[in-house]
């Protein structure tokens, strides 16, 4: 049956009479997302008064014909019209669920989505209906774009869903281990319990709209932390209190000292056993060099953590025991007779804290100095805590808090230290934004694939204003293409808008060409006005640079992916299918690369590691429907020469009535550098008008026979190549110049002396004593370089290199050594030449000889 919500109190009888109607999942008078028409579709506007006598005529007495369920679908359809109108009156909000009728029964049964029901949508709070411009384009000065960044497993999305049921966004708290958090929304995420795709969510809190994106902790799934951090403006890194700095959080902590994003610290996991907040502290200070400012202090840790004290105001924020939720927490300010050595321990972390803005900040040392010089406690709070921003900002130092996002403590004031301390977009300086003017400018910076509305691109707006059906240029791909239309991100679900302005993080449909890391502009007119004034500038400041180039965007560096394996189809009928389903994860996904084997013909998946690869496997099976198979797991070399060596190579061809002919004399030597493409030099000799034509082409050739080394066909690097002589016959084509260098290139590589590259891996274990020396004989047999053994808490931390060649499945056997107890985190660190009998073992297999 179709019930609908109505308002409490009418008289009996009346249209709304009654109580609320209960909805499948959520609570009385609780807004609803529908997802009936395959759109997210915000269906919390209100019935006009005049509507709701027609809702009760509408739905009509029970069972329904199919007149009564076309006017249901009618009224869907009202509703939908009037959102997208932003025609929403004030008043209670209605609900009204959808239902679906079974052919076999003459009756209807309620339908229970299968998906997370939200609380209430961006801007609604109980039943308070916000104007729906304030909601979506709230001042710049109030928007706040983070990311959560840690470790894996150090509770990022656990965080990110407290921070969303304290805002009043989810109905109940979701679990990792249960598979039911929101920015967890992939099958994948929710088996393993990790996170694999970065989500974005748009939420409020105070009058602040904060967009967060959730990151994965992962070494596999890096460039997803990579290519947010590209776009935020402030990040919160989430440390396990009983772990401190672990292996993944230094790659983080370096993607955000690249960009330049402040940073706040959440000391998260306090009530874990081994907990220690002194620990952590310490740990951020020696291992990532910065200097912690302690606005939180807890009371109790491990099993003893009940609440923490705020340093700045002097009081003490107590959770209710007997609450489930957290929501109920109360301030006491700290008192002599009740907590004599807590408020002793709270003023000298106070003191501690004034001196050390004071020392990084010279306005607040100005004031500390002059007003306040004979009582530190006199200093204002707000006076402290405008300081701590600039502070933040500038990246001189890190606030640091503590809590429990699991035991739902300590959250709701980490969303205030979010919006007190980290930037908004107009703090943070822009070179590029005054040559756009009003004009808008936007960085594409993912692309995820929906099936029924296409390529879905997440932009953040650097200037000027976006709306739907506006044509957008595209400067890297040269291209001009429509947006259909403009949400706001909610994880899986998605809020159609009419507009957003520059700071915002939107989400576009209808730009099938747009792929990571490309800029976006008003026009092409736009473009190049912008590119005038750029040029103009550069003149000004002595700086000779394109003014095209310097309106690209940095967009994001993918690394070289280190694992490679063949994929097949079931059958050659499914190859256009396999296609497809590849095309659109590289879009997704810019680390995963895909190549054609010249030749056996053979698809070749390559990926940042085992993980990596089995996702998209998964992937390809689970959404594209394709049971794939994959080849054995194979570790991508390099190779490289030992010596100089010279070459000459002719090439004389004749097509049709042109000849073409091309002599080239060449060295190829050891680069001093290291370096993962060639260096290419040129002898002082040759013509320089010669050089001007056919300059490109030599390159081309040089870069193409580098693909290939002569040992096992792996790219060739840390090589420099010296052109010392070029002889071109008049008439004779690039094309045959490339050739011509990419042989005479081939065959100097075949006279090296030749040595391959296998990439070393930067290794940590995390075991107990117990099992510390299983694990380092493993290590021993598996040519295991071992650094330090660090003691962190009850366990030994090992941190080393090994080959990636001797990693295969190593998760499986330290589960095994270990029984289960031990952890590890690899990272790539770089290319080492293989020992001489290594490298003709592995030569040995791969020609069938082992």
């Amino acid at each position: 049956m179709v019930t609908a919500a109505k308002p409490p109190g009418t008289a009996s009888g009346e249209p709304g009479e009654g109580k609320h109607d209960p909805v499948p999942g959520g609570y009385p008078g609780a807004p609803c997302v529908s997802r009936v028409f395959g759109d997210s579709v915000p269906l919390w506007a209100p019935y006009p008064e005049a509507a709701t006598a027609r809702t009760a005529q509408a739905l009509g007495p029970a069972p329904f014909n199919r007149t009564a369920i076309f006017r249901i679908k009618m009224l869907f359809n009202w509703r939908i019209l009037a959102a997208s109108h932003q025609k929403i009156p004030s008043g209670e909000v209605h609900n009204i669920c959808c239902c679906k009728r079974r052919p076999s029964l003459k009756r209807l049964k309620p339908h229970i989505p299968l998906r997370r029901n939200y609380s209430s949508l961006p801007g609604l709070v109980g039943s308070d209906v916000k104007s729906l411009h304030s909601i979506i384009n709230p001042p710049i000065a109030k928007i706040r774009n983070i990311g959560i960044m840690a470790h894996i497993d150090a509770g990022k999305t656990t965080t990110t869903e407290r921070i969303l049921y304290y805002s009043g966004y989810t109905r109940s708290l979701g679990d990792v281990d249960d598979g039911d958090t929101v920015t967890d929304f992939m099958a994948q995420e929710r088996e393993r319990g990790i996170t694999i795709q970065s989500a974005a969510v748009t939420f409020d809190w105070k009058g602040y709209r904060i967009n967060l994106i959730d990151t994965p902790g992962h070494v596999d799934f890096t460039v997803e932390v990579e290519r947010c951090l590209r776009v935020l403006d402030g990040a919160v890194a989430v440390f396990d209190a009983s772990a401190g700095v672990e292996a993944q959080t230094l790659t983080v902590w370096r993607q955000a000292d690249k960009h330049n994003i402040p940073r706040i610290c959440f000391l998260n996991k306090m009530d874990k056993t081994g907990a220690s907040f002194n620990y952590a502290i310490e740990s951020i200070r020696e291992k990532l060099k910065a200097k912690p400012l302690i606005l939180q202090l807890p009371i109790g840790e491990a099993k003893t953590f009940k609440g923490l004290v705020d340093v700045i105001s002097k009081e003490k924020l107590l959770w209710n025991p007997n609450s489930n939720d957290g929501k109920d927490f109360e301030r006491k300010p700290l008192l002599e007779s009740s907590d004599p050595e807590l408020l002793k321990e709270t003023a000298e972390a106070r003191n501690a804290l004034i001196e050390q803005v004071a020392d990084l900040d010279d306005e607040f040392a100005d004031l500390v100095l002059g007003e306040f010089s004979e009582n530190f406690d006199l200093i204002p709070a707000e006076k402290l805590q405008t300081a701590i921003h600039r502070v933040t900002v500038a990246q001189t130092a890190v606030p640091v808090l503590c809590g429990s996002a699991l035991k739902n403590k300590g959250i709701q004031p980490l969303l205030d230290a979010v919006t007190m301390y980290l930037p908004s977009p107009e703090e943070h300086s822009y070179e590029f934004l005054h040559w756009y003017k009003d004009d808008l400018c936007a960085l594409a910076f993912k692309v995820l694939h929906d099936k029924q509305r296409g390529p879905l691109v997440f932009m953040r707006i650097y200037s000027g204003t976006i709306k739907p059906q506006l044509a957008i240029h595209n400067i890297n791909g040269n291209c001009t293409e429509r947006l259909s239309r403009l949400l706001l991100p909610f994880a899986d679900q998605h809020i159609e808008i009419p507009s957003l302005t520059a700071g915002n993080i939107a989400l576009a449909v209808g730009l099938k060409h747009t792929a990571t890391g490309d800029t976006l502009v008003a026009s092409k007119s736009s473009a190049l006005a912008a590119a005038r004034r750029a040029t103009r500038e550069g003149e000004k400041k002595h700086r000779h640079r394109d003014g095209a180039e310097s309106l690209l965007l940095a967009g994001v560096e993918i690394p070289e992916p280190v694992f490679f394996c063949t994929i097949e189809p079931p059958s050659m009928a499914k190859q256009p299918d396999l296609d497809h389903a590849l095309k659109c994860l590289q879009r997704e996904d810019p680390s995963l690369k895909v190549k054609l084997d010249p030749d056996s013909g053979q698809t070749i998946l390559c990926g940042m590691g085992e993980l990596h690869i089995e996702i998209i496997h998964d992937r390809i099976k689970r959404e594209y429907g394709l049971e794939t198979y994959l080849g054995p797991l194979q570790v991508a070399y390099r190779e490289t020469i030992l010596n100089a060596v010279r070459a000459t190579d002719t090439l004389d061809r004749t097509l049709g009535d042109k000849r073409h002919l091309v002599t080239v004399e060449l060295e190829a030597s050891p680069a001093e550098m290291s370096s993962v493409i060639p260096v290419i030099e040129y002898a002082e000799d040759l013509s320089e008008e010669l050089l001007k034509v056919s300059q490109e082409a030599v390159e081309n050739g040089i870069h193409g026979a580098c693909l290939q080394g002569p040992l096992l066909g792996f790219p060739v690097q840390d090589i420099t190549i010296t052109l010392h002589s070029l002889i071109v016959h008049p008439g004779t084509s690039t094309t045959m110049i490339s050739a011509c260098v990419s042989r005479c290139v081939q065959k100097a590589l075949k006279k090296a002396d030749n040595q391959v590259l296998e990439p070393l891996m930067h290794l940590e274990v995390t075991v107990t004593r117990d099992y510390l020396s299983s694990v380092l004989a493993d290590l021993a047999q598996r040519r295991g370089n071992i650094q330090e053994i660090q003691t962190r808490q009850d366990n030994k931390v090992v941190t080393g290199f090994v080959p990636l060649a001797e990693m295969m499945g190593y998760s499986t056997v330290l589960r095994t050594l270990t029984s289960g107890s031990a952890t590890f985190a690899l990272e790539l660190s770089n290319y080492q030449a293989m020992n001489p009998q290594d490298q003709r073992v592995l030569l040995n297999q791969r020609s069938g000889l082992a």
